[in-house]
């Protein structure tokens, strides 16, 4: 039971700067606000009582630096390998994991930056459907087409680089298909080709714009629910994959409350080198191709 002891140390070590770390990242813009008012009320406290000026700046102070902190972090979250890396290069007594570190932070980021944009593609395809039907309510209201759109645009977050050609085409009677055409181009904003085909049609044409801008509508919201639900579907799936790929630290944990001292192992032994080498490798292939099966299959 003396092997032991050390063992649980560690990783009850690890353990608690993986905590840290994720409690530092789960900052929301609640938090943020509260140190901002809490500084705010440090300050005119101070400012009232003359003894209490220094402490209160020093209290501003390091409530700043902590606001700033959890910024950088939630901002550059592929960072936080680094001080992982550096814990497991002191527990483990190897360089090794300083080097693995450093090559997942580029890695890291790259899949963060790739999730982010994923999500901005979401909410701009969700805006261009909730673009339809706020146009479609402005016009059975009675407003004129661009009024309708000048309001609707403004009503509706998450157009982004499309807002502001859109309404000024509307607002000074230019080329509105055109400028909606344009900004269709963006990621997430393709469907706006949609309006200007019914906008043009309208136009040109005479045929109703709310009716062909409703219909365009509920094919939208139609295709969302469907990969709505074929993600929904892929999530068990995926669950499963990263269950599975997160039990070699299970083992890892395991070995260490039994003594063997997994770290010394991987980290200092021919043997355990191979292994840990030939266990990233085939723990990256499983998860790179099972990302790319979901990827073809939300694709299609």
């Amino acid at each position: 039971m003396t092997g032991a002891t050390p063992a649980a140390t560690t990783w009850g070590a690890m353990a608690c700067v993986a905590l840290a770390v994720w409690l530092a990242v789960r900052r929301d813009a609640g938090g943020v606000a509260r140190a901002r008012g809490a500084e705010a009320v440090r300050g005119t406290s101070g400012a009232d009582g003359g003894d209490l000026v220094l402490p209160a700046r020093v209290a501003r102070s390091a409530a700043l630096l902590r606001t700033r902190a959890a910024g950088l972090l939630i901002r550059r979250r592929e960072w936080i390998c680094a001080p992982v890396a550096v814990a497991l290069a002191v527990l483990g007594e190897s360089w090794l994991p300083l080097v693995a570190g450093a090559a997942a932070v580029p890695l890291v980021g790259r899949w963060l930056r790739r999730r982010a944009g994923r999500a901005a593609y979401e909410r701009s395809d969700a805006a261009v459907a909730a673009l339809c039907g706020a146009v479609v309510g402005e016009l059975r209201a009675g407003c004129e087409p661009g009024q309708a759109l000048i309001r609707a645009v403004r009503e509706t977050p998450g157009l982004g680089v499309a807002e502001s050609p859109v309404l000024a085409a509307a607002r000074f009677g230019g080329d509105v298909p055109a400028a909606l055409n344009r900004a269709a181009g963006a990621p997430g904003l393709a469907s706006l080709a949609g309006i200007a085909a019914c906008w043009r049609v309208s136009v040109d044409g005479g045929a109703g714009l709310a009716a062909g801008l409703d219909r365009l509508e509920g094919a939208l919201r139609a295709e969302r629910r469907r990969r709505e639900e074929l993600r929904a579907g892929l999530a068990g799936a995926w669950s499963t994959v990263v269950l599975l790929a997160l039990l070699p630290l299970a083992g890892l944990g395991m070995g260490a409350a039994l003594g063997a001292e997994p770290l010394r192992v991987l980290l200092h032994t021919p043997a355990g080198l191979v292994c840990l080498v030939g266990g990233l490798l085939l723990e990256t292939a499983g998860l790179c191709w099972a990302d790319r099966i979901v990827r073809a299959v939300d694709a299609r």
